[in-house]
């Protein structure tokens, strides 16, 4: 009698903390359930109708990805434009914040300056920092073409110049890499100072000391920066809406990014079947970018005690 009772209390006691854990969890669930898989079930249906916002949704099946696919030229010219965007600067991005934490890593005076330095553009607001640029950017005015006078080269119009629009953007980009940095930099800062220490006692030198040892200790967080970049290449927006004229991608098209023209789509033209079902193509191309990425990622990224 007394074991049953024991085991009455015992099984309380879990549906109690059972209990208490989805209670716990409750506003979480909540607030996914609100805000994220509601309105993405909403706009999967929706991308099915003609939904206008205004009127009431009828559904036309698959007509608004076949007119994607077929009859919207913007619709190829926004991919385009992204994934020239995206090819360019995901490496670039993390090129550049690995060579700058690794410089940024050396044991100099001064070292906690420059590194609030080469920081500080990242946490600028990106509005303030876009209006910035375009002032840099001015072809007969910009502080960039002026210091290349300078050097007797003549500067591009830049945004100006559908051949230069979207070099000048990545070149924006590259300028706020420095949140990306510091993870890089506390990477490097963890890397055991006895491996370096036990190459160059091997006749390694600096170059063989970073591809050996540093490189392969930091692929955990190139992989992440490189998931994470992709992932908000592909959100380009911002930065098309508010350099040029009236949010319209230009000229000719040239900064028409894909969530600009889905966007213009949505809120311009009214269409929003139309541009939720252009979100769930954006949807299964990061998607399937991001499955690859992940299979490919045990060839490559190394983790502490071997495991992948």
């Amino acid at each position: 009698m007394g074991g049953k009772i024991i085991g009455l209390n015992r099984l309380s006691l879990r549906r109690r903390e059972t209990l208490w854990g989805w209670l716990f969890i409750s506003p979480f669930i909540i607030g996914f359930c609100l805000f994220m898989l509601g309105p993405m079930l909403f706009s999967l249906i929706g991308s099915f109708t003609n939904y206008n916002i205004t009127s009431r949704m009828d559904f036309i099946g698959l007509n608004n990805y076949k007119q994607m696919f077929t009859a919207d030229k913007l619709f190829w010219t926004s991919l385009l434009n992204t994934l020239y965007y995206v090819v360019f600067i995901v490496p670039l991005t993390a090129l550049g914040a690995v060579l700058m934490a690794v410089l940024l890593n050396q044991k100099i005076k001064g070292m906690k300056v420059y590194r609030t330095i080469f920081y500080l553009p990242a946490v600028l607001s990106g509005v303030a920092v876009y209006i910035l640029w375009m002032q840099l950017l001015s072809p007969s005015t910009g502080l960039i073409n002026t210091v290349l006078n300078w050097f007797h080269i003549e500067g591009p119009s830049w945004l100006f110049d559908p051949e230069w629009t979207k070099p000048a953007l990545i070149m924006m980009r590259l300028w706020s890499i420095g949140g990306t940095m510091l993870l890089y930099l506390a990477t490097l800062q963890n890397v055991p100072a006895q491996l370096y220490e036990s190459a160059e006692l091997d006749g390694a030198n600096a170059w063989k000391r970073f591809r050996h040892i540093t490189l392969p200790l930091i692929t955990p967080i190139i992989f992440f920066d490189v998931v994470t970049t992709t992932i908000g290449a592909f959100q380009i927006f911002q930065e098309a809406y508010v350099m040029t004229e009236n949010g319209t991608g230009g000229p000719a098209n040239s900064l028409l990014f894909y969530n600009l023209h889905m966007w213009n789509k949505a809120f311009v033209g009214f269409d929003m079947g139309y541009a939720m079902a252009m979100s769930w193509i954006l949807f299964f191309i990061v998607f399937v970018l991001t499955v690859i990425n992940l299979k490919l990622a045990p060839r490559w990224v190394h983790y502490e005690g071997g495991r992948q």
